[in-house]
């Protein structure tokens, strides 16, 4: 039997859907707007490109962090929580990015994604220097 990393699987599938989420968000925008190309300019297009955008630039690393974590056995079991709150803050965030001003819900999603990012990487150096 190979490696099992069921925290890593569930996040890489709740990540994948989220992705699908934005992604028909902004085909949803594109009709809206009938901006086939490009985008509009700075208007919702734009802010919903950006909101999936933004997903596809942090969830890599956060995926890389989480499988590296959980293959050194030491994340269990906040290890999930983690991947889970990160997901419901990408959410969050991408709902935030329809207003044209600051929200809640994106002030949220970043500082989520910003924790999760700083605190994974702590926690993996941590691992890798043998601390932890």
């Amino acid at each position: 039997m190979g490696l099992f990393l069921p925290v890593t699987l569930t996040a890489a599938a709740a990540a994948a859907l989220i992705n699908l989420w934005l992604a028909v968000r902004v085909g949803q925008m594109r009709g809206a707007t009938k901006t086939i190309h490009g985008d509009d300019g700075g208007g919702p297009l734009t802010r919903r490109m950006r909101a999936q955008l933004n997903f596809v630039e942090n969830t890599p690393f956060v995926l890389v962090l989480i499988a590296a974590i959980e293959i050194t056995g030491k994340g269990a079991p906040w290890l999930a929580w983690v991947a889970g709150i990160y997901m419901l803050g990408r959410v969050a965030h991408g709902m935030g990015m329809d207003a044209e001003t600051g929200t809640k819900p994106r002030m949220i999603g970043t500082l989520i994604t910003m924790l999760t990012l700083l605190g994974l990487a702590v926690m993996a150096t941590l691992i890798a220097m043998r601390v932890i």
